[in-house]
């Protein structure tokens, strides 16, 4: 897929959510927000699992669980998910489970990832619903608050 203006603006809308509360948090850098088909943002989301000791904190969950509920329904049908690291294979089946049209993410997780890296399963054709994805949106700029956070992780020994 080509990348598009306005998945540029769906990225750099989750890297703002991630900078808001970057400096004073303990997890993961990773931002996401859900969007209605007119680019109205309907949840926001940083990964929390650190903070709330919740394993499913993930920044998608957190945000698709924010849309879910500014809607009254779970399903996202002519939603867009924009998170800055590409969805982990919870994340993915979350999405797809709640169907999401698209997915577009900034950089890519080859260790984890499940949006074309090392799974695809928001376009497995085996699944009943499958996803658009746009992958590396403004992959640098995502991939910066992820290098220092894991860079800082080393020098402290954490």
């Amino acid at each position: 897929m080509r990348v598009q203006p306005r998945d540029e603006a769906a990225v750099r809308h989750a890297l703002a959510v991630l900078a808001e509360h970057q400096a004073e948090s303990l997890d993961i850098p990773v931002g996401a927000v859900v969007l209605d088909s007119a680019g109205a943002i309907l949840g926001r989301g940083r990964n929390l699992r650190t903070t709330t000791n919740d394993p499913t904190a993930h920044a998608e969950i957190v945000a698709m669980r924010e849309a879910a509920r500014a809607i009254g329904s779970w399903r996202l049908s002519g939603c867009t998910l924009a998170v800055t690291l590409e969805p982990c294979p919870m994340c993915a089946g979350a999405a797809s489970s709640a169907r999401v049209d698209r997915v577009v993410f900034g950089a890519w997780n080859p260790d984890y990832g499940a949006a074309g890296s090392m799974f695809d399963l928001l376009r497995d054709p085996r699944l009943p619903n499958r996803c658009e994805v746009v992958g590396g949106v403004l992959e640098e700029a995502c991939r910066g608050p992820l290098l220092d956070f894991f860079e800082s992780r080393r020098a402290t020994g954490l």
